[in-house]
């Protein structure tokens, strides 16, 4: 671990590490992202000790839903690394192929992650493995991680701000939108690229016809199905013992800051409980009279992080992709979405922007850099492009201009 008095120079230092070349090689990333997954696997006690103490998460979960997805992911992008930094030749007319244009794969660069302490390690880990594998630098764990390009700051709002006052090549927020505005400000001083995934309300909306479950933050359902929905969800948090730490039904523990998961029935628009992002046990219901009225009342607020609805109605969920926007769309459950790393996981609007996930992480660190070979032979071709120009010079440039366009078909 760095100290913050250490930080600001040593971000220069990165920055001189990086060009040197030290992570251009692909053998040094896959290495070191085999050392992240190491230490995920490693440390598994530690960590699990510590979501326990901090969050109350239960050993198995954390084992599964945090450790087995970074040490997973991080094998998989050390694997499918050789394949994916290869450069690209785009298909071309056969005129331009003996340019031999060509798309490399550069890393950004040096880059910043930011992410709350409270945020689950495999969203906060996910950017750390595309930066890696993309070659870039960032802050991380020194005790796998190469020291000289991958440093952890552990930091305030102060630390932050004077973190945000450097240049970065790239930087990666993680947490809410109110924040991110602050952090995208900082950005804009420097024209630093920036990728943002927040929160934000993510919905749920049940079908009446479909058998009553659990979901995240907010629960759209039929008013003559809301006491059912209350019933089930009773059910089970009465009868699961791997719920987390929470306190004994109907109380609140103040001095370890614990509340028993709370269900709020009746939850009209404007109620504070829909205002910002819930990060505890409280399940706010929203009762509505038919589909049309849910699906307004998710296009009336910010784009969610993911939209989950609960169906078996083909005509349904179509109508949903149709006419509502999310990051995600996930349908008859709330989590395995994150079990499929070859699907792009990224906000729209307050929800954030920009992709991350295996592939699409391991893209956003990095900058597509296009080339072309031009070989002396093709200087006869090109000719016609100088001046003077002649009648069959300009009828060439110009013929572009006079392309057929097919008719339309409305």
């Amino acid at each position: 671990m760095t100290t913050f008095v250490n930080t600001i120079p040593k971000r220069w230092a990165l920055q001189a590490t990086f060009r040197s070349g030290l992570t251009r090689p692909l053998p040094w990333r896959q290495h070191q992202l085999y050392q992240l997954a190491r230490m995920a696997q490693n440390e598994r006690g530690l960590v699990c000790d510590a979501l326990w103490k901090d969050l109350g998460k239960p050993k198995t979960e954390a084992l599964s839903n945090e450790l087995g997805n970074v040490i997973d992911r991080a094998v998989k992008s050390a694997e499918r690394l050789p394949e994916r930094a290869k450069p690209e030749h785009p298909e071309v007319v056969d005129r331009q192929k003996p340019w031999n244009p060509t798309i490399y794969k550069a890393p950004k660069g040096t880059v910043l992650i930011i992410s709350p302490w409270n945020f689950p390690m495999m969203l906060s880990f996910q950017p750390l493995i595309g930066a890696i594998a993309a070659g870039c630098t960032a802050e991380i764990v020194p005790k796998y991680l190469d020291p000289n390009m991958y440093r952890i700051v552990n930091s305030g709002i102060p630390e932050t701000s004077k973190l945000l006052e450097l240049q970065w090549d790239h930087i990666f927020y993680t947490d809410n939108g109110k924040v991110a505005r602050i952090v995208a400000s900082a950005a804009a001083k420097h024209l630093t690229p920036l990728t943002l995934e927040l929160g934000g309300k993510s919905p749920v909306i049940i079908d009446s016809a479909y058998d009553i479950c659990v979901a995240p933050d907010y629960v759209l359902v039929q008013r003559d199905k809301q006491d059912e929905l209350v019933k089930a969800l009773q059910s089970i948090i009465t009868h699961s013992s791997q719920m987390g730490e929470v306190v004994p039904p109907g109380r609140a523990d103040a001095a370890r800051k614990r509340l028993e998961l709370t269900i709020f029935k009746n939850v009209a628009d404007g109620d504070s409980l829909l205002e910002e992002e819930l990060f505890g046990p409280i399940l706010p219901i929203v009762p509505v009279d038919f589909l049309d009225q849910a699906i307004n009342f998710v296009n009336a607020r910010s784009h969610p992080l993911v939209l989950y609805a609960f169906s078996d109605n083909k005509r349904l969920k179509q109508r949903l992709i149709s006419e509502t926007r999310s990051g995600g769309i996930v349908f008859n459950d709330t989590l395995q979405q994150f079990a499929v790393s070859e699907l792009p996981f990224a906000g729209v609007g307050e929800s954030g922007y920009g992709s991350q996930f295996s592939k699409y992480t391991y893209d956003t660190f990095t900058q597509l850099r296009s080339s072309m070979d031009m070989p002396r032979e093709a200087e006869a071709n090109l000719a016609m492009r100088y001046l003077p120009h002649s009648k069959e010079a300009v009828k060439t440039i110009t013929a572009a201009v006079y392309t057929p366009i097919p008719p339309s078909s409305l």
